[in-house]
């Protein structure tokens, strides 16, 4: 942490990887166009470093919960130009965490999803040891399952846990992003995932201003498969047990 010229709080992040600072300012700018959810403001950055305003401590509320609900909602519906597409400006090959994560567009969002966003973290974890062939072949059963979505391209988050969303007394701020363009019910599924303040505020209020599709409950497992396969990743065998039974269940 660390005060710029004119006396604001800033926080300094540093060590990215490759490209991966350019991607976050990327997904930074592209979360605030909407215009919904509070975002840090960029002041610099380079290949090394990226300098964002400090987001004051508070406590979350039932109240701040649901504007951040409907302002969820009116990010995803923001749009973007396709699934898996990256924020303007921002780069093809980019990183959710320290993982590596292509934003490649597609139009059809269940294809794009086992391809881009399941199958390749499986096959990094084969390659680390951590799944054998009977966990990959579940995981491909399981994107041979994924049914098609009318939903359109919505402008995601894209690393929507708990600790990516700080409150402040008053408002929800959303920072660290992985944004892209995605199905809207994956941002939501990593919320319950890993916890959210208020939840059950956060998604009436979200669904009350954009109602989800009849059955999203029974989806969740679904769209927890990509941020679960990235923890596996990431962290080895402490989340692949959770990656298979969500395989499975669905």
């Amino acid at each position: 942490m660390s005060e710029s010229e004119d006396g604001r709080e800033v926080v300094v992040k540093r060590g990215h990887a490759p490209g991966a600072t350019v991607a976050e300012v990327a997904g930074l700018r592209w979360l605030a166009a909407a215009g919904t959810v509070p975002v840090p403001t960029v002041r610099s950055f380079d290949q090394d470093q990226l300098v964002i305003d400090r987001v004051p401590a508070g406590r979350p509320s039932a109240a701040a919960a649901e504007r951040f609900g409907r302002g969820l909602a009116g990010l995803h519906a923001a749009g973007a130009p396709a699934f898996g597409a990256p924020p303007p400006d921002g780069p093809t090959e980019a990183w959710i965490g320290r993982a590596p994560m292509a934003n490649v567009p597609a139009d059809d969002w269940a294809s794009w999803y086992a391809a881009d966003r399941v199958l390749p973290y499986v096959r990094l974890a084969v390659d680390a040891g951590t799944f054998g062939p009977a966990e990959a072949a579940l995981f491909e059963r399981a994107c041979a399952r994924i049914p098609a979505s009318a939903e359109p391209p919505a402008r995601l988050h894209g690393d929507l846990w708990n600790g990516n969303v700080l409150w402040d007394g008053r408002e929800a701020w959303l920072i660290d992003p992985a944004a892209h363009g995605g199905h809207r019910e994956t941002d939501l599924a990593m919320l319950h995932l890993f916890g959210c303040p208020h939840l059950d505020r956060v998604i009436a209020a979200y669904d009350e201003s954009a109602p989800l599709a009849d059955g999203r409950r029974d989806r969740i497992g679904l769209h927890q498969l990509f941020p679960l396969l990235v923890h596996t990743v990431l962290f080895g065998q402490s989340y692949a047990a959770q990656a298979v039974a969500a395989a499975r269940s669905f």
